[in-house]
């Protein structure tokens, strides 16, 4: 591989005005793409093969007017004190709130009167309006949100507090700012990194051109693959991130070559050649942890995967094909001003922080071993307490008219009144009935409305309120407790238990999700090391800093520790989507830094050095460019935290930490103890295996050899 690689940089070198138009020309084909596609909704959301599916399912069939996987809107509103909203001029402002809204928007399916379906609270005080749409609430448009808006607007003027609640205010976050704010912080890291604005401005320009690429093209296919408008996001996240390491690598690789005193095209070839393989395999760790989310069975979240993984592949090859064609432009400028007036003979560099680390380790490898283990272990101690779950509005800042609304709800009719279940009744309405009197003798059970059937009589819904908030554990007691007293006839849906059966899922899909994934990385892994211990290490390594940072989660927003620090303002479950969105994104940067950082080592190793000289010269050139790669994701994601949304503060918190973890603690002390503790052991691979695997040359033997062979015919002809 290191051979063909070596070539195609050299091409590219060589050709750079061609491959620099190539990328620019798909550049502009899938920015036309995007531009004249049709605007992307959100994709259709189902979990294959539970309940609440099963439930929607039949209700699309049989109680289509039910808009039973649409948006809701619940507008809440509290008389001012002395009053009740059962007073006639209140209720004539609620009567004209309703006639609004009902005829506000044509994605309207139901408004419901409060005053005639028994939605006022006991004392009088307070009263809501439920309003169903026929579509999901990333699909509303402008107009009706806006809508729903100046209805609550317009009844606050009357001295009525009015809150809107429900997932019909639903939006796709707004992530561009923590994006900026990781591009700025990106470029700072490579300037100080490089020395050089040139050699800097390189992997950023061929990072957002592969990220340009990858979501215009899924912006151009959003409508016909249904990947919906949430989808890019991810990929952009993902892209953004492996496209900097990637370009950071070979630059960083090209740089060390000239050092050598290599011409420029032989030291492009040589870098791709080289860092190029690292490249490659990397890249193909973080498509396994991408695809692998197929596992999970969930549509959504399998598209993302692809997509993502789509985005990872142009990245690869923009590092492969457009770095070293940009490195011909860039010409002796990819080194800062000093290193050009000054250059320093190869070999008489002072040793630099990454040398004295790695010397540092060898004489103390048991101590940073422990100091490691121990340290990540106490760290991940509040994983065990680790319960899971989608957040709702009880979740949002107090500042949102989401969470007063929650709030106001729960005050006047109960917690469990902001997560209503829907239990359908595959039956006529004696069998409702009988449904309905059996739930009403359950623990937990707040109200049960009577059953509503539909028009041919053979299917019917009735509304359960738990006593409890909808994320709780009680609520879910409940959710299962209906579902095992009662026949295969009767289905418990809506979001609570939608979202009660999609934790599920992901819950029983990690296991087999981090089996998979682990496990055809560590036959990649020892392909390319040739070593059965290395991989091994390099997947405990990776499950102990993501272990840690679930650990830091739950400590966080889960069980409140520093959570006025990070902007927590109401604990609660994690995020069901969490531990696997966190396994797929960290493993994948992970084994970039595992498979950058070790290679050169091995790389030193075949090239004739002692284990711990290996050791030191893989830190050398290595540890400065992964420690700086690890800062940029660290400021990218860190970003996020400033978000008022709970889920992306959530996920932005999680993945800084894992990177914090899994870099400077596993990569850069316990994997150079382990390796130090091992010695020559580190690099062994039975013999059977190693003829059985094969040979893809990451290290540039095949390079070496053309070398030696090129040096003796040099001297045959002097002779």
């Amino acid at each position: 591989m290191a051979t063909f690689l070596y070539r195609l940089g050299r091409s590219a070198f060589r050709r750079r005005h061609l491959v620099a138009l190539i990328w620019i020309a798909l550049l502009a084909l899938a920015g036309v793409g995007a531009a004249s596609a049709p605007a992307a909704t959100s994709s259709s959301f189902s979990i294959p093969g539970t309940e609440a599916q099963k439930a929607f399912d039949l209700l699309e069939e049989r109680f289509p007017a039910a808009g039973a996987d649409g948006a809701t809107a619940r507008v809440v509103f509290k008389a001012p004190d002395g009053q009740k909203m059962t007073d006639p001029a209140h209720k004539a402002e609620v009567h004209q709130a309703v006639d609004e809204l009902r005829s506000g928007s044509d994605q309207v399916a139901n408004v419901t009167d409060p005053y005639t379906v028994q939605a006022v609270s006991r004392d009088g005080t307070t009263a809501y309006v439920q309003v169903s749409y026929k579509v999901s609430g990333m699909e509303l448009t402008d107009a009706t949100r806006e809508a729903l808006e100046e209805t609550g607007t317009e009844a606050r003027q009357s001295g009525l507090t009015v809150e809107i609640g429900g997932d019909a205010l639903q939006t796709v976050p707004e992530t561009g700012a923590g994006e900026i704010i990781g591009v700025i912080v990106a470029g700072i890291v490579l300037v100080i990194t490089f020395g050089s604005l040139v050699a800097a401005g390189l992997p950023l320009l061929t990072a957002i051109i592969g990220v340009g690429i990858g979501v215009s093209t899924i912006t151009a296919l959003a409508s016909v693959l249904d990947l919906g408008s949430t989808t890019s996001t991810l990929a952009m996240m993902i892209g953004l991130a492996v496209g900097i390491d990637y370009a950071l690598f070979i630059v960083s690789r090209y740089r060390a070559e000239l050092a050598e005193g290599r011409e420029r095209e032989e030291a492009a070839g040589r870098a791709v050649g080289t860092a190029g393989s690292a490249v490659v395999f990397a890249g193909l760790t973080v498509v396994i942890a991408l695809v692998g989310l197929a596992v999970v069975n969930i549509p959504m979240l399998t598209k993302m995967g692809f997509a993502a993984a789509g985005t990872v592949l142009i990245a690869v090859l923009i590092a492969l094909t457009l770095i070293p064609a940009l490195l011909g432009y860039a010409g002796k400028r990819v080194h800062g001003r000093k290193a050009r007036n000054n250059p320093q003979p190869a070999g008489e560099a002072k040793p630099n922080m990454g040398t004295r680390w790695a010397r540092f380790v060898l004489r103390r490898p048991v101590a940073v071993l422990l100091v490691g283990v121990i340290g990540l272990g106490a760290v991940a101690v509040p994983a065990a307490s680790l319960e899971m779950g989608l957040p709702d509005d009880g979740a949002q800042p107090t500042s949102t008219t989401q969470r007063r609304a929650y709030d106001l709800l729960s005050d006047g009719f109960g917690p469990g009144s902001n997560g209503p279940l829907m239990v359908v009744v595959d039956g006529d309405k004696a069998a409702a009935d009988r449904t309905a009197t059996h739930i009403k003798g359950l623990d937990g059970v707040a109200a049960v409305t009577p059953a509503t059937p539909n028009k041919a009589g053979d299917t019917a819904i009735i509304t359960v309120v738990p006593k409890a908030r909808p994320s709780s554990v009680e609520t879910e007691n409940l959710v299962h407790s209906i579902r095992d007293t009662t026949g295969d006839d009767v289905l418990v849906t809506g979001a609570t238990a939608m979202n009660i059966d999609f934790s599920q899922k992901m819950n029983d899909a990690l296991l087999p999700y981090l089996a998979l994934v682990v496990g055809l990385a560590f036959v990649l892994l020892m392909v390319v090391f040739r070593s059965v211990l290395v991989p091994l290490k390099a997947a405990l390594g990776f499950l102990l800093s993501v272990v840690a940072a679930l650990g830091a989660v739950v400590a966080v927003f889960q069980w409140g520790w520093l959570g006025s620090l990070f902007g927590v303002e109401q604990t609660g479950p994690i995020m069901s989507m969490m531990p696997i969105f966190m396994v797929g994104v960290v493993f994948g940067l992970a084994m970039d830094y595992e498979v950058f950082l070790v290679t050169r080592m091995r790389e030193a190793y075949v090239h004739g050095e002692r284990p711990g000289e290996a050791i030191v010269t893989g830190f050398r050139h290595g540890a400065r460019v992964v420690a700086a790669a690890a800062v940029i994701m660290i400021a990218v994601f860190a970003g996020f935290i400033g978000s008022s949304e709970q889920m992306v503060k959530m996920i932005g918190f999680g993945l800084a930490v894992a990177v914090f973890f899994d870099a400077f603690v596993v990569r850069m002390a316990i994997v150079p103890a382990v390796l130090a503790l091992l010695g020559r052991k580190a690099w062994w691979l039975p013999g059977w295996l190693d003829r059985a695997l094969p040979n893809v040359d990451v290290e540039g033997e095949g390079l070496r050899t053309a070398d030696a062979s090129e040096d003796g015919e040099r001297e045959l002809v002097r002779v």
